[in-house]
C-alpha cells in the first residue's frame, strides 16, 4: 500500500477541516483527489506530507507509521504545493542543486541535469526562476519535487494558471511519471482528472462523498441530461415541479426550469404533449450533456 490514511480528523480552533477520512492509494495509481474550496483538500495534502502533525488518526507511507517514522516517510514523498516553494532569485540549475543537497543526493550535479533534461528546463536553464513563464516555474516545481526519485507524488493545483499549451506540456509530464509513481493530484479542472486519473476522490466539508473508478463517474455522466426551458410569460409552470418525466427539477425564475433526466429515456416528446394539454407553451429548450463537472457539482453542492 503507498498511502494509507485511516480516520484522519483536523481542527483549526472549533472549525473541522478534515472529518474521519480514510481512504488508500496502491502503487502506480493516479487519484484526482477534487472537492469545493475550503474542503479540506490542502491540509489532508499537508498532513499526508507532514507539513500538519496536530492531527488524530493514523497515516503509513509506503508501510512506514508517520508518526514513529516521520523522516523515513517523508523521503518517500515528493511534493508540489499549491503555491510553489521556489526562489525567484536563484538560477534554476542553483536551486535545483540547493534541493538535491538537503536530501544528500550522491553526485548532485549529475542528478540535476538529468532532471533539467528530463523535465523539458534545457531552453531555460540559463534564467533566474524569477524570469520564468508559469509553466516554466510548475516544471522547476516539478523538478524538485522529482529530484530525489520519490515513490509519491503529491500534487495540489499543479495545473493553475497556465495557458493551453503549458496545460497538455504539464500534463503529459504527469502521465509519463505516473506510470511507475503513485500520484495524489488536486485540481478543479476537470478536462486533467479525466486525462489524467485513474480514480477519483471526492470531499465536501472535510468528508469523502464519494470514491470511485474515474470510469464509474464517467459513466454516471453519461447516463444523464440536462435540459433548460423557458415557457411562455403569464403562464402557470409550477406543474412542472410534480412532474415524473425528469430525475430532478430545479425552478430558476419565474418560468425558466433546469431538469434533469436519464439519457436512455429523452423525455421532450412527453414535455411538449403535457405542456400542450396544460396550456402552457415552451418558447425555449435547451439541451446540455451531463458531464464530469456536472457529476461533480452534484456531489458538492
Amino acid at each position: 500500500m503507498a498511502i494509507n490514511v485511516e480516520h484522519i480528523t483536523k481542527f483549526y480552533g472549533t472549525q473541522k477541516a478534515v472529518d474521519d477520512i480514510s481512504f488508500s492509494l496502491q502503487t502506480g495509481e493516479i487519484c484526482g483527489f477534487l472537492g469545493p474550496n475550503g474542503a479540506g483538500k490542502s491540509t489532508l495534502m499537508k498532513i499526508i506530507t507532514a507539513c500538519i502533525t496536530d492531527y488524530t488518526g493514523e497515516l503509513d507511507i509506503c508501510g512506514i507509521n508517520m508518526r514513529q517514522q516521520a523522516l523515513k516517510a517523508k523521503k518517500r514523498i515528493g511534493y508540489l504545493p499549491e503555491h510553489n516553494p521556489l526562489y525567484p532569485d536563484m538560477y534554476i540549475r542553483e536551486y535545483l542543486e540547493h534541493i538535491a543537497r538537503l536530501y544528500h543526493i550522491k553526485k548532485p550535479l549529475q542528478r540535476v541535469n538529468q532532471m533539467i533534461e528530463r523535465i523539458g528546463l534545457t531552453p531555460e536553464v540559463h534564467k533566474k526562476i524569477g524570469q520564468l513563464s508559469k509553466g516554466y516555474r510548475q516544471r522547476v516545481g516539478l523538478a524538485q519535487a522529482l529530484i530525489h526519485e520519490p515513490e509519491i507524488l503529491i500534487l495540489d493545483e499543479p495545473m493553475t494558471g497556465l495557458d493551453p499549451n503549458q496545460l497538455e506540456e504539464i500534463r503529459s509530464l504527469i502521465r509519463e511519471t505516473g506510470k511507475n509513481k503513485t500520484i495524489l493530484l488536486s485540481t478543479h479542472i476537470m478536462q486533467e482528472v479525466e486525462a489524467l486519473c485513474d480514480r477519483v476522490i471526492i470531499i465536501k466539508e472535510g468528508k469523502i462523498v464519494t470514491d470511485k473508478p474515474i470510469h464509474a463517474l464517467q459513466s454516471l455522466s453519461k447516463q444523464q441530461m440536462n435540459i433548460y426551458i423557458r415557457f411562455a410569460p403569464s403562464t402557470d409552470s409550477t406543474w412542472l415541479a410534480q412532474s415524473t418525466l425528469f430525475k430532478t427539477t430545479n425552478r430558476l425564475s419565474d418560468n425558466y426550469w433546469q431538469v434533469s433526466s436519464n439519457n436512455n429515456n429523452d423525455p421532450r416528446v412527453a414535455l411538449f404533449q403535457e405542456a400542450a394539454s396544460r396550456n402552457c407553451p415552451i418558447i425555449e429548450l435547451k439541451m446540455e450533456e451531463y458531464n464530469l463537472e456536472g457529476v461533480f457539482k452534484e456531489y458538492t453542492l
